[in-house]
């Protein structure tokens, strides 16, 4: 009797976990949450906090950063606190169709293998991916990368580039592998020591890291030409249609009222008021 028991377990159990997975799905699909943002009066966004400019920590703690500012900026509007909550990366859909958090809002690039999963506010920012080497590896273009080692974030658009385009960098480097890093800083680290000679990243991030360095000089930033654009937009469950209505209005006010264009000079030095259309 025992052993039918145990065997019958055997035989329910991944039905029911295929079950919790379709409901977990199902209600990430159709559930509309913005009713219990609005009576928590807060809503939860996933980051990654070590992503300058958009998102990350001053020395003393203190999260600051292009995102941050945008998204307080939009939620003000709704009289509704952000918290910013530290994910694993590479973990970023699972957290926000579990419920975790409400929103991905981090520098999040627009893909169509993303689009399978979320749904994604309208444009704010355009961004590409860029190659980061040391000037010393005389290193000029994706070509030069033959045979080297090649660093990208672990669930970055660049790792995802990487893939997607593999004739450009990918089956040139080093094993056609790239070394996977959970942060660009530790891809950084790896870069300054010489156990890589190059990084795929946002160009955002380069740009920004690379200025607040001593000696950034020491760097090259290569952007290909055949390298896609980047469009950074906010990432949210599906189900959820108010609060990207919510989102993209916000956005429109910030537009209209110049503190878009307020947060662009502060960040990138850039009298930018560029938002994308709402798609239907």
């Amino acid at each position: 009797m025992k052993k039918f028991k145990y065997w019958l377990l055997l035989l329910i159990l991944p039905v029911m976990l295929l079950s919790g997975c379709q409901n977990v799905t199902q209600r990430a699909d159709t559930q509309d949450t913005w009713k219990q943002i609005q009576r928590r009066g807060k809503v939860v966004i996933g980051l990654d906090d070590s992503f300058v400019p958009m998102g990350f920590r001053e020395k003393n703690g203190k999260l600051v950063g292009y995102d941050i500012d945008l998204a307080k900026a939009v939620f003000k509007q709704y009289g509704i606190k952000v918290d910013f909550q530290t994910i694993d990366w590479s973990m970023k859909e699972t957290e926000l169709k579990n419920g975790t958090i409400d929103l991905l809002w981090n520098g999040y690039s627009v893909t169509s293998q993303r689009a399978k999963k979320v749904a994604f506010s309208r444009v704010y920012l355009l961004n590409k991916q860029v190659l980061v080497t040391k000037k010393k590896d005389h290193i000029n273009n994706f070509n030069d990368m033959a045979g080297k080692s090649l660093g990208v974030q672990n669930g970055s658009t660049g790792a995802m580039a990487l893939d997607e385009y593999p004739k450009l960098l990918k089956d040139k480097i080093k094993n056609h592998k790239a070394v996977l890093y959970d942060t660009f800083p530790d891809a950084f680290i790896d870069l300054n020591a010489g156990r890589i000679q190059g990084i795929l990243m946002d160009e955002v991030y380069a740009d920004y890291y690379i200025k607040h360095q001593k000696d950034s000089s020491a760097y090259r930033v290569y952007s290909d030409p055949q390298m896609p654009q980047d469009y950074f937009a906010v990432g949210m469950r599906k189900g959820d249609k108010t609060l990207q209505k919510k989102v993209n209005e916000g956005l429109a006010r910030l537009q209209k009222n110049g503190e878009l264009r307020q947060i662009n000079k502060k960040w990138f030095g850039v009298s930018s008021n560029y938002l994308g259309p709402v798609k239907k």
